[in-house]
């Protein structure tokens, strides 16, 4: 990838200080609901994605921190998880294409588990410090699409008042810095703002110039042919 991208990032970094700041004042308010400690995995098993500049974010740091026979086994375990999450992906569109109510897929949706390929056997994320805003929220009240949400072991009450976090400006607020990286570099795949992936697709995509649309598909040349010589009759 030749695109320089430490200031989407510092605007991204920027954003995960807020999360940070937000989960801590709730949980300072609220420290007997938050159930949060080292250990807990719940989290960990939940389907969502990432937009375009956490996918390029959570790929760079994770490149950036693994080598050797350590990568290659997470970068397995990221393969497995994606083939599992686009089956599941694969089976929601096929029952939508039938029919079947979008609310009770996405309810199923929900209560699908596929492990974090970054979930070490000792229940501890390999990538915690650069992990996604999803995982930095989990655990104290959230808003998608004027639908509340919290983690089923924390101990805030249904029908109860708490602050929440609307998640919804959040995504937009990622898009936004999405879609102006693909601005600036001119990029032709300007739909790529709206990007969605599990985490498992933004450890082992190729995030390269193709990709970004700031470069041509190499076209590959065919093979020579042997030109055949005649032999001349004498």
């Amino acid at each position: 990838m030749s695109v320089d991208l430490t200031s989407y990032f510092k605007k991204y970094e920027a954003l995960v200080a807020q999360a940070d700041a937000a989960f801590d004042r709730v949980k300072t308010a609220h420290a007997d609901c938050v159930e949060c400690e080292e250990k807990c995995a719940d989290c960990c098993h939940a389907l969502f994605d990432l937009t375009l500049i956490e996918a390029l974010y959570i790929h760079h740091k994770f490149n950036d921190k693994y080598q050797g026979s350590e990568k290659a086994e997470l970068l397995e375990k990221s393969n497995r998880a994606d083939r599992r999450i686009y089956k599941i992906k694969r089976k929601a569109y096929k029952e939508l294409q039938a029919g079947k109510n979008e609310g009770e897929i996405l309810a199923a949706m929900a209560l699908e588990r596929v492990r974090c390929p970054l979930l070490n056997e000792k229940d501890l994320c390999d990538l915690y410090d650069y992990r996604p805003l999803t995982c930095r929220f989990y655990g104290i009240p959230t808003a998608i699409g004027g639908a509340g949400h919290t983690c089923g072991k924390s101990g805030f009450k249904q029908g109860e008042k708490y602050p929440t976090i609307n998640l919804d400006s959040v995504h937009n607020r990622l898009q936004q810095i999405s879609a102006e990286l693909l601005r600036d570099i001119q990029s032709k795949n300007i739909k790529l703002a709206d990007l969605l992936v599990p985490l498992s697709s933004a450890v082992i995509m190729d995030f390269d110039d193709v990709f970004l649309g700031i470069a041509e598909e190499p076209v590959e040349e065919a093979p020579l042919k042997r030109k055949r010589h005649s032999r001349k009759k004498k």
